[in-house]
């Protein structure tokens, strides 16, 4: 079990992000912190000055992990993308993409502005960004307009160039007015790329050659001159302290290092999905002392992208893989993205920096959190190969796809599927199939109609040479039931002519996980061991996922038996007054002028809502 106290103490004292689960694994928590230490041992102290959120939030933590940051702003914009990819519960304010803005350079145009926006658009602009802290980035905008002379106008060059007379900018001396028709282009371009150097954290370039003007200045004695440049170099040191961009310019690559004690590996892959730090994963690998680590790099790269989805296009890598094997890798990496993947080992620059974060974290997880990803281990593939045993199954046993089906109170029948690989779920792969050929509640028809749909769509795939989720087929099949719904799945893949073994996970009078039906046989798992715990979840999960869909469903088609019938609700206003009351009891309370509050409404409909939930009264009266 995770210690908490026990981990506590273990935290750095460094800037990082941290995330707070419970105990199905979950995120339910992502924050970030300029001491980790500091930051997460708040939670488990005196709830006296903790809010009400706090409060309600740390019962449910049952364990932690965290990612160390070079910086604060960093850890900020790391924590930003985090949230936007887990969905924690408790973050739920923080997932608009809206709310946060990027700083855009509009390097297209023959004479670039720099200005702040909330839309990003494929223009061939620079966008730096998303920034969480409004404040800071516009201080950061507003003094790179004090450090060098950009325009602010949105005049279209050279279309207005020399149409009017320069404006009040240019004479403060923040703008050297392109709008003249004086200004050479390479000249402007000079400063928008000190501007950009600024931006992407290039700050010792622009301090020297600012710092050397300076000088030159004071020998000149022209000290207006050098006051000037000494307090812009205050403003940019100033700056630099806070600013940090998630914009890396990479596009999509992966950050790999790795570290080793004896046999033990750990490798860490930083995910960098447009520009950003989407995410980190941990990896563990068990190697012969003798053998070296390009041995171990090379063997990982491998063992990874052949099992993964998705090829980024560029991999960098702590260190050179085996000489003899990189360009076959590359080449083989290359086919299965479509276009060339480049495989770097940088040894300055950002990209180096990257690699050296990749592999503080990963010392820092090795260290600190040995025992526990031994125990994930156990807990995940350790369950996984105790379940192929006890099912007597050969080879190796991955993927595991369990499906159930909901039909309760005479609502319409959906199926669920939902993916365990490597004993975690994969909520990237799970599914949610509407009853399409069967009427009524018949487990036996609907399950058939389940299997059937997913198989046809992995055969349509791999047909149209498509690599997808439903491409890759399941290493073992498990229903929630009996007999009936194990029978019917075996009945489609025998008429696919599929050799894949189908167990039906039955429960107890209480309803709980009690073993597997396997060749009409039920097998017994110990109760305390890791394969039934894993059985469980994933009984638990596919019927959550079912009921879940089934809620849904049922909600929308009440819903629509109300709220449409009115005249002048459409889907939008619908949605609006769902988003605004809540519930259809309290849109039956309001009167006009609540009703009026909801965006979009207008009077008319606004009327037309009051008086179909108060015809009866207005009649009576």
């Amino acid at each position: 079990m995770f210690d908490i106290q026990e981990e506590l103490k273990k935290l750095p004292q460094k800037p990082g992000v941290y995330l707070m689960k419970d105990e199905n694994g979950h995120v339910i928590y992502v924050g970030k912190a300029v001491n980790l230490k500091n930051r997460v041992r708040q939670y488990f102290q005196s709830s006296r000055n903790q809010t009400v959120k706090t409060r309600s939030m740390v019962p449910n933590i049952k364990e932690f992990e965290y990612i160390v940051t070079d910086s604060e702003m960093e850890a900020l914009l790391l924590e930003c993308n985090l949230i936007k990819k887990h969905h924690p519960y408790y973050n739920i304010l923080l997932k608009d993409d809206k709310t946060y803005p990027y700083i855009k350079v509009t390097v297209q145009e023959p004479f670039p502005r720099i200005f702040i926006t909330r839309r990003m658009t494929k223009d061939k602009a620079k966008y730096y960004g998303p920034f969480t802290d409004v404040l800071a980035m516009k201080e950061t905008v507003e003094t790179l307009h004090k450090l060098f002379p950009i325009r602010k106008c949105k005049k279209v060059f050279p279309r207005d160039i020399g149409r009017e007379r320069p404006c009040l900018n240019h004479h403060i001396g923040q703008c050297i007015a392109p709008c003249s028709g004086n200004v050479p282009e390479e000249v402007y371009q000079g400063y928008i790329k000190d501007a950009m150097d600024f931006l992407e954290g290039k700050h010792e370039g622009i301090l020297k050659k600012m710092e050397q003007e300076m000088l030159e200045a004071a020998e000149n004695m022209e000290f207006e001159k050098a006051a000037s440049l000494r307090d812009k170099i205050r403003s940019i040191k100033s700056v630099a302290e806070r600013q940090k961009m998630s914009n890396t310019g990479l596009g999509d690559a992966d950050v790999i290092a790795f570290v080793r004690a004896f046999e033990e590996c750990l490798v860490q892959v930083f995910f960098i999905r447009s520009g950003k730090m989407t995410g980190r994963e941990n990896f563990t690998l068990t190697a012969f002392e003798e053998q070296s680590r390009a041995e171990i790099l090379t063997a990982f790269v491998k063992q990874f992208y052949s099992g993964t989805a998705y090829i980024p296009k560029e991999i960098i890598l702590q260190e050179a893989l085996v000489e003899e094997e990189a360009e076959l890798i590359a080449a083989y990496l290359s086919e299965r993205r479509g276009s060339k993947v480049t495989l770097t080992v940088p040894v300055k620059g950002e990209k180096h920096k990257l690699v050296e974060l990749a592999h503080k974290n990963a010392m820092l997880i090795f260290e600190q959190f040995g025992e526990k990803l031994k125990r994930e281990e156990q807990r995940t593939k350790g369950a996984m190969e105790e379940l192929r045993q006890a099912l007597g199954l050969p080879g190796e046993l991955k993927r595991v796809e369990a499906y159930d089906i909901s039909n309760t109170q005479g609502f319409e029948s959906v199926g669920s599927m939902v993916v365990f690989e490597d004993g975690r779920s994969k909520n990237s792969d799970y599914r949610k199939f509407k009853i399409k050929t069967v009427v009524g509640p018949n487990d036996y028809a609907s399950m058939k109609e389940v299997i059937t749909r997913r198989l046809n769509h992995a055969l349509k795939e791999k047909t149209e040479g498509k690599i997808s989720s439903f491409t890759r087929l399941p290493d073992l099949i498990l229903m929630d039931g009996g007999k009936t719904q194990v029978h019917a799945a075996e009945e489609v893949l025998q008429a696919f002519g599929m050799d894949i073994p189908v167990c039906g996970m039955v429960k107890d009078d209480k309803h709980r996980t009690r073993g597997l039906l396997f060749h009409e046989e039920e097998i017994h798992i110990p109760l305390t061991s890791e394969g039934f715990k894993l059985v469980t979840r994933i009984q638990d999960e596919v019927h959550r996922f079912a009921i879940t869909y089934h809620r849904k469903l049922r909600d929308e088609r009440n819903l629509h038996s109300v709220l449409d019938d009115i005249k002048g609700i459409g889907q939008v206003r619908r949605k609006a007054l769902m988003h605004h009351f809540g519930s259809i009891e309290k849109i039956a309370e309001a009167e006009v002028a609540d009703l009026l509050e909801v965006e979009g409404m207008t009077i008319p409909a606004a009327e037309q809502v009051y008086l179909f939930f108060h015809q009866e009264e207005l009649q009576k009266g």
